[in-house]
């Protein structure tokens, strides 16, 4: 990246910006769209899975829900939990944990919040056991790129 006369925060975008358009660029990258059942089929009291979800692990994917940040006055996030009905753990018991995504977008980007609104996360995805303020949690992402939900 050439050293143009850029504020410290512009080349960090610049550089987010260029990361994901390589990243989008590559065409072996398979992108896993995972959808809630999906999700289920780990067994978290056991940790066995089905063969699609071990085929997803540690690799891209995509998986729609919405957004539960940690803090509620922040309409900026860069971590926030991924659950699949608006505002499930705020209010109610939370779903069990292979039904919560604990999303960290890389290089601590902050995004959006859209509490009400159903999202698509793609990232990194990893079946690992998180502890979060709302429970345990199966799975984590790191988070590249957050768009609005369309079927």
């Amino acid at each position: 990246m050439g050293c143009i006369q850029l504020g410290m925060r512009a080349v960090v975008c610049l550089s987010v910006i260029l990361t994901a358009l390589a990243w989008a660029a590559d065409p072996a990258a398979t992108v896993h769209t995972l959808n809630w059942r999906t999700l289920r089929g780990l067994n978290y009291r056991t940790g066995e899975q089905t063969p699609e979800l071990a085929k997803a692990n540690r690799q891209t994917a995509r998986v729609p829900g919405f957004m539960i940040p940690f803090e509620d006055d922040d309409e900026m996030v860069s971590e926030f939990l991924l659950v699949p009905n608006a505002g499930a753990c705020v209010h109610t018991p939370p779903p069990p944990p292979n039904q919560i995504v604990h999303v960290k977008m890389e290089n601590a980007r902050k995004i959006k919040l859209s509490f009400w609104d159903p999202v698509w996360v793609q990232g990194k995805f990893e079946v690992v056991t998180v502890s979060s303020p709302y429970g345990d949690v199966s799975y984590q992402m790191a988070g590249r790129l957050v768009e609005p939900y369309k079927d």
